[in-house]
């Protein structure tokens, strides 16, 4: 999967952290259940989130390869990230939250270890 693009230059009114930039910057984009997505993969899943769930500006970065779940993070929501079950009804779409990347990363990676067993 490539991930050669710039993400600073995706969104005009969001701010990538520090660290997912490393985490994109060093390639390491596939983590068992979740992956990062693309630059093709965001623009298009932010569109339809946009129509979904009208009353979030979120930003998707990372999606799980055995549902529906995608980790997005919030404009003005800081660096917290949001765990979106797609496709829910709008108001039900959230099934977790993180206080910001690298919990959900050390999350992502805590998970792709236990399942190696």
């Amino acid at each position: 999967m490539k991930h050669k693009f710039d993400v600073q230059k995706l969104f005009n009114d969001f701010k990538y952290p520090n660290l997912f930039l490393k985490i994109i910057q060093l390639g390491l984009v596939d983590f068992d259940c979740w992956y990062l997505m693309n630059k093709t993969q965001v623009y298009n899943r932010r569109r339809e989130l946009l129509i979904r769930y009208s009353n979030r500006n979120l930003i998707p970065f990372a999606r799980r390869s055995d549902c529906d779940n995608i980790a997005c993070f919030e404009v003005d929501a800081g660096e917290k990230v949001f765990i979106i079950h797609d496709f829910s009804s709008s108001g039900f779409e959230q099934e977790n939250e993180f206080e910001d990347f690298k919990s959900w990363f050390l999350d992502a990676i805590a998970e792709m270890l236990e399942n190696e067993d």
